[in-house]
């Protein structure tokens, strides 16, 4: 058996170019290494589920064919958004299952998102995978497990259309990019009294209209058109498979993910008060005096869905969100990320004002940058990051907080610096109260960077 490429194997999924370091034969290992971690946790089925990349149906086949392999019952329910098949692992009581998907990634990419006995594979988990095909350590089983196929949209659709409950209709647009979210998200959302303008919603794996990445305001230009152009109330985006959501009011604002929890977390908790909310070190720093406002605790933790899923499943928090559009619902939900869930919820909270955009638009808001990255070299972006949380010397500095990299909070902004566990980058972000706190908090981190790295192509002026 030839070893997998060990570059696919990341921080929070597999993932890799397909038939270049993500090949058939690969995959196929893979779920023979997954196959044997069940037997070892006593796991007897497993889910599969896959997003409308062209690659999705052979890497499909390759991956039950491994699994079933071990002797673990496969059971196959289609093409659907990451977070029907994280639902199908508790709708069929399976507690494991993997989505084949490359996410928001381009089209040449795929992967695999794990879970394993109710728990989501990351970090030192997937890397005990590539460790066991290495070791050789795989079950031959002597009967091979069946592969049966069910349908578990309906429930799913059923699980929110029970949950969720909307004031008044609503006229809304959503924009799935072509990815997989477009086979679910219009029936959802009609299911729950809107009316919807569709934008891209034929799954198609090539993405012939824009990236399936809601992150990226390039990328929401066509909803902001359309809410312009129609009488739709507010926009939805969503990407590659589902798991992220991205807002856009009636006048073309863009609702960033950590204003979005400001909302869900008055939410949640008004009906779990001093609740814990988590949320990740790229949030604004407006989020946690709001989250004790309103009778909660605040906690910030490490960037990365996995990560956060895994404290949420820690603490047993009623709700956590990250910067990137990952929301997790623990209250009336069982905690997975789901852009469509978060949708729907969104809107439930909406439905309840005559004008959306002003509830949107009133959160509040400060002067802060997008996400930007410095790049750097393979692995370099690590031993930057750790001399800077070392070396680095932040006047005026209140906080200096090193949970994932270095974010320093000052009287007047915050400035982040953190590797990227997915790139050869440091992924850096600033706020201030004004222009000139922004900048100055800029001018202050670049110093620190140019001092550890001279050569430093900074992302900001």
């Amino acid at each position: 058996m030839q070893l997998p490429d060990s570059s696919i194997f990341k921080a929070y999924d597999i993932r890799g170019i397909v038939d270049r370091t993500l090949t058939q034969s690969a995959v196929q290992s893979i779920g023979s290494a997954l196959g044997s971690l069940a037997t070892e946790s006593a796991v007897t089925c497993i889910a599969v589920g896959r997003d409308g990349r062209l690659s999705g149906p052979a890497l499909r086949d390759a991956l039950i064919e491994g699994i079933a392999s071990t002797g673990i019952d496969v059971i196959d329910i289609g093409m659907v958004p990451t977070p029907v098949l994280y639902f199908a692992t508790h709708h069929l009581k399976t507690g494991s299952g993997v989505s084949i998907t490359g996410s928001h990634n381009p089209p040449e990419y795929n992967g695999l998102k794990m879970m394993m006995a109710g728990a989501t594979l990351y970090g030192d988990g997937i890397q005990a995978l590539r460790q066991r095909l290495e070791e050789g350590r795989v079950v031959s089983a002597a009967r091979v497990g069946p592969r049966s196929s069910v349908d578990v949209v309906p429930a799913y659709l059923s699980a929110i259309t029970s949950d969720v409950g909307l004031a008044r209709p609503m006229k809304i647009a959503i924009d799935c990019g072509n990815g997989v979210a477009g086979a679910v998200a219009p029936t959802l959302y009609r299911r729950l009294g809107c009316e919807v303008i569709e934008l891209f919603c034929d799954v198609d794996g090539t993405f012939p209209n824009h990236h399936p990445d809601p992150s990226h305001p390039e990328n929401l230009q066509d909803l902001i058109h359309c809410l312009r152009e129609t009488d739709a109330e507010i926009g939805l985006a969503f990407d590659g498979d589902g798991d992220r959501l991205g807002v856009v009011t009636k006048d073309g604002q863009i609702i960033y993910p950590d204003r979005q929890m400001m909302l869900f977390a008055q939410n949640v908790l008004a009906q779990h008060p001093r609740g814990e909310i988590i949320f990740d070190v790229k949030c604004t720093r407006l989020l946690a005096p709001w989250i004790r406002q309103h009778g909660g605790r605040p906690t910030m933790w490490r960037t990365g869905h996995s990560l956060i899923k895994a404290k949420l499943k820690e603490t047993g928090a009623p709700f956590a969100g990250e910067m990137s559009g990952h929301f997790f619902f623990n209250d009336r939900w069982p905690g997975f990320d789901d852009g469509l869930y978060a949708g729907a919820r969104l809107l439930e909270i909406l439905s309840r004002h005559a004008d959306p955009s002003a509830v949107l638009n009133g959160l509040p808001d400060a002067i802060n940058t997008p996400e930007l990255q410095l790049k750097t070299a393979e692995g370099e972006n690590f031993s930057l990051v750790e001399r800077l949380q070392k070396e680095g010397r932040f006047a005026g500095a209140r906080e200096i907080i090193k949970i994932d990299g270095v974010r320093v909070e000052y009287a007047d902004g915050f400035g982040l610096a953190r590797p990227s566990n997915t790139t050869p980058v440091v992924v850096m972000r600033f706020e201030g109260d004004d222009v000139a706190a922004l900048e100055r908090i800029q001018r202050d981190f670049g110093a620190q960077i140019l001092k550890i790295k001279p050569d430093a192509r900074l992302p900001f002026a």
